[in-house]
């Protein structure tokens, strides 16, 4: 068998040498070199009272020694001898340790006090204060972490703890070290429910055993706060976000409540404001920084309730104040309520909850300071975008161009607020103040990417990357590739779409800021109504109108959506209104009559249920934000109620000859080779097809040239026709191919 000599048994001598020798023991008595400048006077306090611990520690292995019947066994702590044994049965508890540590005690106290008056930051000291610790919860605190700080400590607790294989300090030795009887109910109280156990300061291993031979040990956490890291836990990697610098609001009711000691609050924040930019804001108002929580990261995760108790600690750590959101991620999951009841139990702490949802009195035992975060001004947006993109630090907006060779354009600045109208490029966008900061700082990133200099079309993208994919299960995406001039329609028709745009560009400024849609819960969305035949171009304006806009497009699929069980459909409509209402996007329900259509005499349980399904749809249209479009073949059926609460209303008629020709010869684009005996001015007269139809007539033409390999002539096109008769189930007479009949292949 092997052993190992006990380093706390050594001689007295050599004790002495390794209490005393600086290059043995760097942490005790000295700072070490390379700390951050103003962090030398809290190192030198924490280090002077482990140095009142380590007189202590002295004075007990004194004591122990003294008594000790086999001094030199060099299996001491791993049997029991039967001299042991008798000692143990003889033994009277110990008296507390009296040592030499109260004067040197006093005279660290007395060196921290002068410390503090010349400005000194005190990290042990800030802590007790933090956490409300007496002067026994600070010397256990000290016990706990002695030996993280010198590996001398964990020998000579290992002879304290009479088991060498236990190298800190047990409840019995730290209560007698810290001069307390272990028949103390109020000292052993201190580490069951005090301070230091509820902050999370220390924690108490080996539950299955007996209080007293339960071992301390200080979280590295702690340790690394004391000794002057202000890194947090790894524990809370992704969990926590960083405070934006991103001013916005009024912060002063905040604060005042703030400073008067209310420390439980809750933001609602409206669609477009942020509860999260005034907590912060109030926090820094009062000299505070925030410690800001991801709840939906915590929800997400197998121990919210953990990872709260690690956050509050760090915040309380810091001295700052602790901005969780959004409240309802964790309300909405049972097993994550007790960490926001976790939340809402932090007397002293400041504590902003920040969420869309109102506060639900089940969500924890006391009800906070309810405050609402309105929504922000299309101005003042506006404002945040300007200042975001002309943020130091990005290339080019101290006016000059990068320098060459540093890896960044270096053709000019890549935002001028001369040439770029911000407020017109960016109106259109519902975005938070928080999601407008991100989505400059992603335009920045994007015009990088094309020369450096920032245009309205990087702006968009920005404001596109902050989109989720909240519907891309629901719905199908369309990246807009057209402009106004794909479109070929009666000028009536291009009137509506473009008030459409317009609508959509300035809703926040006529329905938020000018409130003209007040009361009953509308929202600030633009409803419009396509109606026409088929291929007359709805779906294909719908998308003209997204691009317009900057937008994406989301086409619903409605065989998603409806369901042929009770209820089932209004859930799935609400997901895809929830999911839209929180991107900047475009809604469009293709062939939208199947959904919305109109309400009937209630004859039997179906249709009593079809007519709820259709209330609902009511009532959401109106309270929904985002831009909806419904497309008809069918005006007559869609309910009247529907009508009512459209914005817009655009008929699409099938066109006449001059609109078909034009439809003819853009369908044919300029790339595909045309035959000179090519006649589109009797294709437009001779055949009256819809624009879609078209398109596709010209698609089956350019095949049939392609397999010919001859340029796209005359025969090509009317078999294409031909075809697409067929496909609409129309009769293909002579008379209306005329002279060109006989080249029908």
């Amino acid at each position: 068998m092997t052993t190992t000599q006990d380093p706390a048994r050594v001689e007295p001598s050599q004790a002495e040498r390794l209490t005393t020798d600086p290059e043995r023991t760097p942490a005790v008595g000295r700072v070490a070199p390379g700390r951050r400048a103003g962090e030398e006077p809290s190192i030198t306090h924490l280090l002077g009272r482990l140095g009142v611990i380590e007189e202590r520690i002295r004075g007990l292995v004194a004591e122990r020694r003294a008594h000790d019947p086999q001094p030199d066994d060099p299996f001491r702590g791993l049997y029991l001898s039967d001299e042991a044994v008798e000692t143990i049965l003889e033994r009277r508890p110990e008296p507390p340790v009296q040592t030499r540590a109260s004067a040197r005690l006093t005279e660290c106290e007395r060196a921290a006090d002068a410390a503090l008056r010349s400005g000194a930051r005190l990290r042990l000291r800030e802590v007790a204060d933090r956490f409300g610790l007496d002067a026994l919860d600070v010397d256990l605190l000290l016990l706990a972490l002695a030996a993280d700080v010198d590996p001398r400590f964990g020998q000579l607790f290992g002879y304290l703890n009479d088991d060498v294989t236990r190298r800190r300090p047990t409840v019995a030795t730290a209560l007698t070290l810290c001069g307390r009887p272990l028949g103390s109910g109020a000292a052993r109280a201190h580490l069951v429910h005090g301070p230091l156990i509820t902050g999370r300061l220390v924690r108490v291993d080996d539950a299955d055993q007996p209080l007293p031979v339960r071992t301390l040990r200080i979280p590295d956490r702690v340790a690394a706060h004391l000794l002057g890291d202000d890194n947090p836990d790894p524990a809370l990697a992704g969990a926590l976000v960083p405070a934006s610098d991103a001013v916005w609001g009024d912060v002063a009711p905040l604060a005042r409540a703030l400073d008067a000691g209310v420390d439980l609050i809750h933001v609602r924040e409206a669609a477009t404001g942020s509860g999260r930019l005034l907590a912060i804001g109030a926090l820094r108002a009062l000299g505070r920084d925030a410690v800001v929580l991801d709840l939906q990261h915590l929800a997400a995760g197998a121990e919210p309730a953990e990872l709260v108790d690690l956050a509050v600690r760090e915040a309380m750590l810091g001295g700052a104040g602790l901005v969780a959101g959004p409240v309802e991620a964790l309300g909405e999951a049972p097993a994550a309520r007790t960490g926001l009841a976790g939340l809402a139990g932090c007397p002293g702490l400041p504590v902003l909850l920040v969420g869309a949802a109102p506060w639900d009195p089940a969500w924890a035992p006391r009800t906070p300071l309810l405050v609402d975060a309105p929504a922000s001004t299309d101005a003042e947006r506006a404002r945040l975008w300007a200042l975001a993109l002309s943020e130091p630090g990005t290339p080019g907006t101290d006016g000059a161009p990068p320098s060459a060779g540093e890896g960044e354009p270096d053709d000019g600045a890549p935002f001028d607020a001369q040439t770029l109208d911000v407020a017109a490029a960016t109106s259109q966008y519902r975005l938070n103040p928080e999601q407008v900061v991100r989505a400059a700082r992603a335009a920045q990133v994007q015009a990088r990417l094309d020369g450096g200099r920032i245009a309205a079309e990087h702006l968009r993208r920005g404001a596109r990357a902050e989109n989720g994919t909240a519907l891309d299960r629901l719905a199908r995406r369309i990246e807009p590739a057209v402009g106004w001039e794909d479109l070929v329609l009666p000028p009536a028709t291009l009137t509506g779409l473009r008030e459409l745009s317009l609508r959509a560009r300035h809703r926040e400024r006529v329905l938020g800021d000018w409130r003209m849609r007040p009361g009953g819960g509308r929202g600030h969305g633009v409803a419009a109504l396509f109606a026409g035949d088929s291929g007359t171009g709805k779906t294909m304006s719908a998308e003209v109108v997204a691009g317009d806009l900057g937008l994406e497009l989301y086409v619903v699929d409605l065989a998603t959506v409806v369901d042929k069980y009770i209820g089932e459909t209004e859930k799935n409509l609400e997901r895809i209104f929830a999911g839209a209402a929180r991107m900047n996007a475009v809604l469009l329900f293709d062939e939208a009559d199947a959904v919305f259509g109109k309400r009937s005499e209630v004859k039997d349980a179906h249709d009593r249920y079809a007519n709820v399904e259709s209330a609902y749809l009511l009532q959401r249209i109106e309270s929904f934000d985002g831009l909806l479009i419904l497309t008809t073949n069918l005006r007559a059926n869609i309910d009247d109620a529907f009508t009512r609460r459209l914005d817009v209303l655009v008929d699409f008629p099938l066109p006449d000859p001059g609109h078909r020709l034009a439809l003819w010869d853009r369908c044919l684009g300029t790339v595909v080779p045309r035959s000179s005996d090519l006649d589109l001015e009797f294709c437009a007269d001779a055949f009256a097809l819809a624009g879609g139809a078209i398109r596709s007539s010209a698609v089956t033409a350019a095949y049939l040239a392609a397999a010919d390999g001859a340029p796209l002539g005359m025969g090509h096109l009317v078999t294409a026709v031909q075809r697409e008769y067929r496909k609409m189930g129309r009769l293909s007479l002579p008379a209306e191919f005329g002279r060109y009949w006989d080249l029908i292949g």
